[in-house]
């Protein structure tokens, strides 16, 4: 059972939602000594990134990570990565460890396993993970479309990570799967506007990829949502 959180404003919901995963990283680095995140990228986060860059967390003792990047340079306006080095490590935040979803392969499929070796330096579970929604009810690089979606959605997949053709968005994708998102301790869901509420509202009915973190009981999920 999801647990939504509504606020007035996007400002508003930024504000709660960086106290709330400062203070919840801090709490388990007091707890076990490190701490993990990951995020997603598009445009909802960016004020959420720019709230935690500032925030007292103790960043040198956090691990960030993607939960999906688009096959492009890192530099490119069309990165995830780029997005999370421009907003999140910044300020307080610029100490934290960052480990990327791209690398010099020439397409996703033939990266798959450098990267995941690259994220064995992530602290697993997550203290959260952080998803965005698509208005087609995609989340992560899970579309409606895609040929390997059962694959990626498949809770008992022993990949961390995949490959990715959206189908119906530009790019080829590494993505995380969804047993990956469910090695966390927490799932925060994090959306804006009355379109994508409804998706929510109605995901059990529809079926998007969403339904598939909205179904699970294993990890416990919150909806953060402004208009």
């Amino acid at each position: 059972m999801s647990e939504w959180r509504l606020f007035n404003s996007r400002v508003e919901l930024d504000g709660a939602l960086t106290e709330y995963i400062g203070e919840r990283l801090q709490a388990e680095i007091n707890n076990g000594g490190r701490a993990s995140l990951a995020v997603s990228g598009g445009s909802t986060p960016r004020g959420l990134f720019r709230g935690l860059s500032h925030s007292p967390t103790d960043w040198s003792q956090v691990d960030i990570t993607l939960v999906d990047e688009r096959w492009v340079a890192s530099d490119s306006d069309q990165s995830n990565e780029r997005l999370v080095r421009d907003e999140l490590l910044q300020n307080r935040a610029a100490c934290a460890n960052f480990v990327g979803l791209k690398c010099d392969a020439p397409a996703p499929e033939i990266a798959v396993k450098e990267i995941i070796a690259n994220l064995a330096e992530v602290h697993r579970p997550f203290s959260a993970v952080v998803l965005g929604m698509g208005e087609d009810g995609h989340t992560a690089s899970w579309f409606p479309e895609a040929s390997n979606l059962l694959t990626l959605l498949d809770p008992n997949g022993m990949t961390l990570l995949a490959a990715t053709d959206p189908v119906t968005a530009p790019h080829q994708r590494l993505t995380l799967t969804m047993a990956a998102v469910l090695d966390s301790h927490e799932i925060v869901i994090h959306v804006t506007g009355e379109a994508k509420r409804a998706v929510l509202q109605s995901a059990q009915d529809n079926q998007p990829p969403i339904a598939a973190i909205l179904a699970q009981t294993a990890v416990p999920v919150s909806i953060w949502w402004a208009p």
